[in-house]
């Protein structure tokens, strides 16, 4: 990463993404990403991503509406590593993303980007922001939409302290045990606790915190934001352990709530 130190140095642009990633329907990109970001995106052609694929997919959406810089095949796309996508990177140490920026040393601004929402917020990117700031870099992040703060936004627990926890456990044991300890903590300290799960394990996740929590505690999903089919509720868990004795949410029905297709956010608290 040779370059003159009279070259003025490129700016890191944290673009957000549409949430409607592995969607069955997309909203159209003008009604959830603000005019600003998209002409922004638009004039970028040196990217740090997670995917190729779906980051040429969001550019192609952005080009229909403002004209791209530079062709989709003449956009200079680098994926973060597979192990970032496994492991994350939010940690300091976990991987070293200053190679990735070497067209911002050469003067060229740069675009972060995940696959849905804000980069770097329960998204991998963490690590790309962090160097940006050790190399001199400006970062600058664009307005988007954020599936945490939208779904805290409509649970109606507490917005003035609260935790994002990632992923629970896979396993069944020791997922009711990692969802006792936030609940435990959330009804102590008021501190409501944000949690996601790959899609297709929506329905045992619910099945789990209906099972596993205590009658009064509230609890709240988020599905399909920003989308039209999307929807937010959130009751006190002996209502929805009442829904599922009715054998209204089984992962089974394409009306189930919530479903096995789409990204949804789970909040508990009291």
């Amino acid at each position: 990463m040779n370059t003159s130190a009279n070259t003025p140095k490129g700016r890191l642009f944290l673009v957000p993404a549409p949430l409607d990633f592995g969607c069955t329907q997309q909203a159209p990109v003008t009604d959830v990403i603000p005019t600003h970001t998209l002409k922004t995106a638009a004039g970028l052609q040196h990217w740090v991503c997670e995917n190729a694929k779906s980051a040429r997919a969001y550019l192609k959406r952005i080009g229909e509406h403002h004209p791209l810089v530079a062709p989709l095949q003449e956009q200079s796309l680098q994926e973060l590593p597979r192990h970032v996508h496994k492991k994350g990177d939010h940690e300091a140490g976990q991987f070293d993303a200053r190679p990735l920026l070497a067209p911002a040393l050469a003067g060229h601004d740069m675009g972060l980007i995940s696959e849905a929402g804000m980069p770097a917020v329960a998204d991998p990117g963490s690590s790309v922001v962090r160097a940006a700031h050790d190399l001199g870099l400006e970062v600058i992040a664009l307005t988007g939409p954020v599936s945490l703060l939208l779904a805290l936004a409509a649970s109606g627990l507490n917005g003035q302290n609260f935790a994002f926890v990632g992923y629970l456990p896979q396993d069944a044991g020791e997922r009711s045990q990692r969802l006792k300890e936030l609940e435990s903590f959330a009804l102590r300290t008021g501190q409501t606790q944000i949690f996601i799960e790959t899609p297709y394990r929506n329905p045992a996740l619910w099945q789990a915190l209906v099972q596993t929590l205590q009658p009064n505690t509230r609890l709240a999903i988020s599905i399909g934001l920003t989308l039209e089919s999307g929807r937010n509720r959130s009751d006190l868990v002996k209502n929805w352990r009442q829904q599922a004795h009715q054998g209204k949410a089984t992962g089974k029905d394409k009306n189930a709530f919530p479903p096995a297709d789409t990204p949804a956010v789970f909040s508990i608290g009291r």
